[in-house]
Formats: C-alpha cells, structure tokens, sequence
C-alpha cells in the first residue's frame, strides 16, 4: 500500500534530491495539459457522445477507449478519466527523485482520508459500492485494490476492523472515530479522528530543514487553516457554541492560529466573521464568494472558493520553485485540476446543464 505512483519503475541515475531530469520531463508533459482554447472546445460540445469524440482526440484516448467496451455512458467516461490520472501519477513517481516522492506522496496522503471519509459516508446512509466507488480517487496510498477492500465490508465495523487487520496507518484514528461514532451515530468526529491524524502524520514527515520541505509545510498548512475557516463558517450556520467548536480545531494552520479561531468560532454573523477575515490572504477571495454566499445560503459557496484558491496557490509553485518540488507539486494539482474539470463537463453534458453555468463550476488556471 504505497502511493500509487510509488510502483515499482526503472531506475535512473538520479539522485535522492536532483531535480533537473524530472522537471525537464515534466514541463514537457505539462505542456500536453488541456488549457484555454481545448477546455472551451470541450465545454462547448453539445452532448456526451460529442464529448466523448472529443475526448478520443486527446491523451485521454486510451483511457476512454478502454472503458468504451462497456458503454458510452457517464460512468465510463468518469472511469476513463480516473484511470488516467492514476496511470500518469504512476508515471511520475516513477521518474522523480526520493525527496520529491516522499514529500508530493506526503501530500497526496489527503485523498486517503477523504477516500475513507467517502466510503464511511457512504455506509452510513446505506449506498452499494458501486456508487460509492463513483466518488474515490485511488491517487494516494490506498490503490484501487485497497479501496476494494474496503468497499466490500458490510459496515463501517468491518471497514473499521479491516483496516486494522491490514495495519492502515489511519486505523488506530479509525478505532477512535468509531468509537465516538458508537455513542453518537454521528460522523463528524469519526471524521475529526481522521483530520488530526493526516495533519499530525504529515507535519512529522514534512519536518525536514530544507526550502522544499518548507515550501511543502506551507501548503499543508494552508490546507489546514481552510479546513479550520470551513468549520468556522459551519459553525455560525448552526450556532455552535464556542467551545463546541473549538472541539473541531485542527493543528498546523499557517494563518488561524488556536486564538484567532476561537475568536472566529465567537462570532455568529457570517458578515461579522468575513469583517475579521479581510486583512488575511483569504480576504478577497471569501469576499467576492459573499455574493454567491447570499444567493444560496450555503456554506459550500465558501468551501468551494477556499478550494479555488488552495489549487490555484498549489500550481503556481512551479512558477517559484522551478529548480525544485514546486515543478511535480504544480503539475500533480495542475493534472488533478484537469481531470476535475472535465468530469465536471462531462456530468454537465449528461444531465443538460448549459455551457454558461458549467464554466462557473471549473476551476481554469
């Protein structure tokens, strides 16, 4: 159970922190990346099956042909999609070097949880695997063999216990989220267990003294402090009290210190919150979600800007890093951004959804 692009591949004369053959590689497979002109060509098609023609002219072709033999629908397209992905990460940790793996494989480690996240949830309220599995992304440690398994427990005992018996680095989190889960029937601290767990495993594996390694922290960091903003935001729509919040702060933010969150938690009014929130770098972007806030009234308008702006950030590393990990750090998120938006595309042309909305959804850097 390593990362997934951790198998086994040819080996190269590199050394552990030469940066040069894999970054020369990967600017010419970034410039492969559908950009600009490609991704309005595709949100522009007028349907799925023109779509998917489309698609047959890209990279993407193999992956899409190979789940043709089953249909031409929805499912195939996503599945093609998402064995894309994973067959190019694969590639690249193939050709990086050892300090780029460990510290883009640290990293990548949120999609185990947010894949075990996903399928605790999807017990929960009773889905089949087959529809959970439409929502996994086997990018991190857990491969699709791995998420099988798991899928195929009747319960969240048994994914709990299997997980165990496997020695999952996130089972001994796991055991104590469900143990809280016993007494409540509530995720959200199973979840919790399982937030601290990747925060604190990867602040350690993240602790060497290099500018690599502190470019990295940052990202993590930044991640941590949108999980802490979400949950704040969360907490004024529901009027949590402030020491029912406070429960839910997580560790090794950059920006939102254990003080200033509790002083955010305090706060009841979403205005009064964003007020406080202006003079951090996530000021102007959560005030131009407010309007989109005040059209929904959903907490997700947030969410999903903070995620706009952890992306974007992610990328342009490569931009200020080119001699070092800020090349495979921009160019995973940049290839993982892709993948997204044309899922996204794609799910618009099979239920209908005009080309002006879907452009709202995607994420174009």
């Amino acid at each position: 159970m390593s990362p997934v692009a951790a198998k086994p591949a040819k080996q190269s004369s590199m050394g552990p922190k030469d940066y040069g053959y894999s970054n020369a590689r990967l600017r010419g497979m970034r410039s492969h990346l559908l950009r600009g002109a490609a991704i309005e060509q595709l949100i522009e098609t007028p349907d799925l099956h023109a779509l998917i023609q489309a698609l047959l002219q890209t990279g993407y072709a193999p992956d899409i042909e190979e789940q043709l033999i089953r249909g031409h629908g929805i499912v195939e397209v996503t599945d093609g999609l998402k064995h894309n992905l994973v067959r190019t990460y694969r590639k690249v940790f193939g050709f990086m070097n050892g300090e780029a793996k460990d510290i883009c494989g640290t990293l990548l480690g949120r999609w185990d949880v947010f894949n075990i996240k996903t399928i605790l949830r999807g017990k929960h309220i009773g889905l089949d695997a087959g529809e959970i599995q439409e929502g996994l992304l086997p990018v991190g440690a857990l491969t699709q063999v791995d998420l099988d398994g798991l899928l195929l427990q009747g319960d969240i005992k048994g994914v709990v216990d299997i997980a165990g018996t496997w020695e999952l680095p996130q089972a001994p989190a796991m055991r104590q989220g469900f143990s809280e889960y016993q007494k409540t029937g509530e995720l959200a601290d199973f979840e919790l267990a399982l937030d601290r767990y990747f925060s604190d495993w990867a602040s350690k594996r993240l602790s060497k003294r290099n500018r690599n390694y502190a470019m990295a922290r940052k990202i993590l960091g930044m991640q941590v402090d949108i999980a802490n903003l979400v949950m704040v935001f969360r907490s004024a729509r529901e009027n949590l009290q402030p020491e029912q919040s406070a429960e839910y702060f997580l560790l090794g933010g950059q920006s939102i210190g254990l003080e200033f969150y509790q002083q955010l938690a305090g706060l009841s009014d979403v205005d009064e919150i964003l007020d406080q929130l202006r003079a951090t770098h996530f000021g102007k972007v959560l005030d131009d979600a407010a309007l989109h806030y005040l059209e929904t009234n959903s907490v997700a308008s947030f969410e999903r800007a903070l995620e706009d702006y952890y992306t974007r950030k992610v990328i342009a590393v490569g931009g200020t890093d080119p001699l070092g990990a800020g090349i495979p750090l921009s160019f995973l998120w940049s290839k993982e951004n892709e993948v997204t938006n044309v899922r996204i595309i794609a799910k618009s042309k099979a239920i209908g959804i005009p080309a002006e909305r879907t452009r709202r959804e995607l994420i174009l850097v």
